[in-house]
Order: C-alpha cells, then sequence, then structure tokens
C-alpha cells in the first residue's frame, strides 16, 4: 500500500505581508519543508494542492497574484502533481482522489494551511474516501478566531482542531513520527 504527502495550501498569501497572516506560518513552513524533504528522500510522491480563489468577494488567494503563489519553502518540482481547487476540501470537484487512485496510494501525510478550515475538511474527506491519515500538526498554521464577542487564539484553534481530528479522522503525529510510518511503504 503506497503512501503520498498533500501539501495543502502553503500559499504566500498566509506569509507575513500576505493578505491572510496566519499565526506561526514560518514556522509550520519550516517543518513542512523538511517532511517534503523526506518523502522525496523515499521516493514517495508529494502533491500540493494550491487554493485559488473564485468568488467575487474573495480578498486573498487572487488568480494571478503572488499571493496565490506556492511558498518558496514547498515549491513543486517539476514533476510533482499541483492540485488546484476552489474549495476547502481538496477532495471536491479536483483530481486529487483520481491521480492518488492512479499511484495506488491509500495513506497519506497531510499538513498545510488553514487548520481550522483546509486542512480539516481535507482530513475528514480523505477519511470518508477510505484514507489512511497522518497529519503533521507541527506542519500546519492557523490564526485567531472569534465568536460573538469571544475571541479564540491561536494556539487554542489550533489545538482544539488537532485534538478533534485525532483518533478518529486521522493521527497526529510529528516528523519523527511520520518518517517511521514513511519508512513502511
Amino acid at each position: 500500500m503506497s503512501c503520498a504527502l498533500l501539501v495543502v495550501d502553503v500559499q504566500n498569501d498566509y506569509f507575513p505581508g500576505g493578505r491572510m497572516e496566519l499565526h506561526r506560518s514560518l514556522e509550520a513552513s519550516l517543518v513542512a519543508k523538511e517532511v517534503v524533504a523526506d518523502f522525496r528522500a523515499a521516493g514517495k510522491p508529494v502533491v500540493h494542492v494550491q487554493h485559488i480563489a473564485t468568488k467575487p468577494a474573495a480578498t486573498f488567494f487572487l488568480p494571478g497574484t503572488e499571493g496565490a503563489d506556492i511558498h518558496e519553502s514547498v515549491s513543486p518540482l517539476a514533476h510533482e502533481k499541483v492540485v488546484v481547487k476552489h474549495f476547502p476540501n481538496s477532495f471536491r470537484e479536483t483530481d486529487l482522489e483520481a491521480h492518488l487512485q492512479a499511484l495506488g496510494v491509500r495513506r497519506i501525510a497531510v499538513l498545510g494551511m488553514m487548520t481550522h478550515m483546509c486542512i480539516d475538511t481535507t482530513v475528514r474527506a480523505a477519511f470518508d474516501l477510505g484514507y489512511e491519515v497522518r497529519l503533521v500538526g507541527e506542519a500546519c498554521a492557523t490564526r485567531q478566531l472569534a465568536i460573538g464577542s469571544a475571541t479564540v487564539t491561536p494556539e487554542t484553534v489550533q489545538s482544539a482542531f488537532l485534538a478533534a481530528l485525532d483518533g478518529t479522522f486521522c493521527k497526529v503525529v510529528s516528523p519523527g513520527g511520520l518518517r517511521d510510518w514513511l519508512g513502511r511503504g
């Protein structure tokens, strides 16, 4: 059973100076860079997912902007697949599932941005499609949220979403734990 890495929405608008800066995006990207290198060294597929906004009121990931480009820390190599999506779920109305099936992939590792939105929906969708999923929490970033008059810190958002996914929809792992899993094939 083959495995692949999904690098979800590690795009310039999420970094300092971008239109939707996330908390600890730089730190997460450094971990992501290491994980991408591990998969490349093992000869395993790396699939990049790039969100391009299509809604008229969108404020980031606008088509043709530098902010929508994949961040240099995880730049795709020429042979690596780039899946363009327009919804939080990386599988919705894309060829991602067909690509993974063509590769014989049934186990996927996921990392990227925003934990509470695109990572959450992609991991849940992958689980629903029958994939065994590992989520590299240290290679994910999110932001502060609010509900009513309450503000939820980015640290709390990150912890809550990782905790909600872990155990049922995926196994949240460290890069070291992922290396052990990657070694299984």
